[in-house]
């Protein structure tokens, strides 16, 4: 069968990614300084004023977010797959190192105190996450030390460190976007994130210079193979009464609250306690919002809602935490943090032990009852990064009974439509394999479009696996948005690689057309739009999907776990 692919033909990319790769092979650390032109000339979408004299806020924020907060006191970044690897090249106890995390990746890091960070990769997708990310934090912090390190700005932030409480706000924050030519909104957001050490941070990018360096300490497959398969061993252990070899399975590839929140149903048990917590602590918006889904004045969900605010309940009272993860237990859900590997939590809970009365109304279904009777098991996974989630498909399909499933949940970036709506793709084009994915997409419109509120439901999309959020160009995406290509996310293209194994008797091709149609079992990928990448500097580094990203979230796992019980009625009555 012939086929038109779509080809990006951006040099610049390749270049870079060829720079990186070459320079990573050094068995020395290398200076994130020596990629600063090969970056600059991809023109990254996410990163559009890098080779502009002003600072490009939104991507050093997206940055940030993205790398543990001792950021600013680092000097050599290294990566491993596991703590013996680590070992082996010269770093013993890296796990008795300060723990520490981004906000917005989950990856296992460890600090060293002084200027070290060890950072665990589950696969090259790390790689093409962490490189740019450094990089792009380099020329954004070289920009801000120009602006910053002058006489009257130290003075007018040393005033604001000892007066103000570190918080730039009113006049102070007004005179400082006056003498830095930064614009109130940028350094605002910059203060929700820094908080009590926004006036810190500032002094010390103004009084100090900062040179990063990257290493690789191994990176074969079979290095990340290795890492797997011990990530996989500590769920078996965690759970020696499951004999997971001896049960079917559906794997979902999610979040680690939508599920348990659906499944258990606490927060929906709790609502008045809820209900007081919004009265006394909530803002403003918050409660004006539950009012007016009470009296029907808005067309939220009132499910959704509680959710949402059952987590900032919880951020005040561990208690309440304690009592949700028992309620999730009473259930039947274990969760299983990974110990010693990368971070991907796994959620297992046997569908015969849901209680059906107190779970989620949405999910309700004809005969539910007859559930009672499954011996399959739902495997929740906290959905990996790029190439990780191959790795993981593909280990957890060679240690189960059966797949009765495969549901992916996962960010996009929409070239077509607005934050908030849901993409369901019927192609993906994998720029891991270079293989276009034709398979038949268990979900239709029909089956999300109840449970959104607030975005539109849009199937029969085509999507991009992209090999990273900063590894992208107007160029690039313009040549696929040509060919159709408007679902944009990095994780669908090695999902359908992983599957391709899991149906054929060989590994997966390599820049074909593949036919996945014939899988024996149903296939569903749902995607919620986060950015919107064709609006200049938009990205998650300026914004945040907030309580509405609430809507996509929960409008697909109540699609995907009806799916699933659906799915497994027929089991039953087969």
């Amino acid at each position: 069968m012939d086929r038109t692919v779509p080809t990006s033909g951006n040099e610049e990319i390749n270049l870079y990614l060829r720079t990186y790769y070459s320079l990573l092979r050094s068995s020395r650390e290398v200076q994130i300084k020596t990629l600063i032109e090969a970056h600059k000339r991809m023109n990254s979408a996410l990163h559009i004023f890098a080779d502009g004299p002003k600072p490009d806020m939104a991507a050093f924020i997206y940055a940030i977010l993205r790398m543990p907060k001792c950021l600013d006191q680092l000097r050599l970044i290294i990566m491993g797959q596991s703590e013996q690897v680590f070992a082996q090249h010269g770093f013993p106890n890296v796990e008795r190192w300060q723990q520490v995390s981004a906000p917005g990746r989950r990856r296992r890091s460890f600090f060293d105190g002084k200027d070290q960070l060890a950072v665990y990769i589950a696969s090259r997708s790390d790689i093409d996450d962490i490189v740019p990310i450094l990089v792009a934090y380099q020329i954004e912090r070289r920009k801000l030390r120009r602006l910053l390190d002058k006489e009257n700005v130290i003075k007018e932030l040393e005033r604001i460190r000892d007066t103000k409480g570190g918080i730039p706000s009113g006049n102070s924050l007004v005179r400082l976007a006056h003498m830095t030519e930064i614009p109130v909104e940028d350094l605002q957001r910059l203060c929700q994130v820094w908080g009590e050490k926004t006036a810190e941070k500032f002094l010390n990018i103004a009084q100090t210079k900062q040179e990063l360096s990257i290493r690789s300490l191994a990176g074969s497959l079979a290095d990340y193979k290795r890492a797997t398969r011990r990530w996989w061993r500590n769920v078996e252990r965690f759970l020696p009464d499951i004999i997971m070899p001896d049960r079917p399975v559906y794997f979902v590839s999610s979040n680690t609250h939508s599920l348990p929140n659906l499944l258990s149903g606490y927060a929906l048990h709790i609502e008045e306690q809820i209900k007081a917590y919004i009265h006394e602590n909530g803002s403003a918006d918050l409660q004006q919002e539950y009012h007016d889904i009470l009296e029907r004045n808005v067309p939220s969900s009132r499910e959704n809602f509680l959710y949402y605010a059952l987590k900032k309940l919880e951020q005040d009272n561990p208690e309440v935490t304690a009592a949700r993860l028992q309620a999730e237990r009473d259930v039947g859900l274990v969760r299983i943090p990974s110990e010693h590997a990368f971070d991907i939590e796994v959620q297992v809970i046997p569908i015969n032990t849901i209680d059906l009365q107190r779970m989620d109304s949405r999910l309700s279904l004809p005969q539910i009852e007859q559930l009672q009777k499954s011996e399959a098991l739902i495997v929740n996974i906290d959905y990996p990064l790029g190439m990780a989630a191959y790795q993981v498909l593909t280990e957890i399909a060679r240690n189960i009974a059966e797949v009765r499933g495969v549901y992916i949940m996962g960010k996009a970036a929409t070239l077509n439509g607005r934050i908030g709506d849901i993409m369901i793709p019927s192609v993906v084009h994998d720029e891991h394999s270079l293989n276009t994915y034709l398979f038949d997409n268990c979900f239709a419109a029909d089956d999300v479009a109840p449970y959104l509120v607030y975005g539109t439901v849009m199937d029969n999309q085509k999507a991009i696996t992209v090999p990273g959020t900063f590894l992208q160009n107007e160029g690039y995406m313009s040549v696929f948005y040509q060919e159709g290509y408007t679902d944009m996310e990095m994780e669908a293209g090695p999902y359908l690689s992983g599957i391709y194994e899991m149906v054929r008797p060989k590994r997966h091709p390599s820049n074909e057309l593949v036919n996945l149609y014939s899988s024996p079992f149903p296939v569903g990928i749902l995607h919620y739009a986060s950015d919107t990448p064709f609006s200049k500097g938009k990205n998650l580094g300026s914004q945040n999907l907030s309580y509405f990203g609430m809507d996509p979230t929960y409008a697909t796992m109540v699609a995907i776990l009806r799916a699933i019980f659906e799915t497994e009625l027929e089991q039953i009555d087969n």
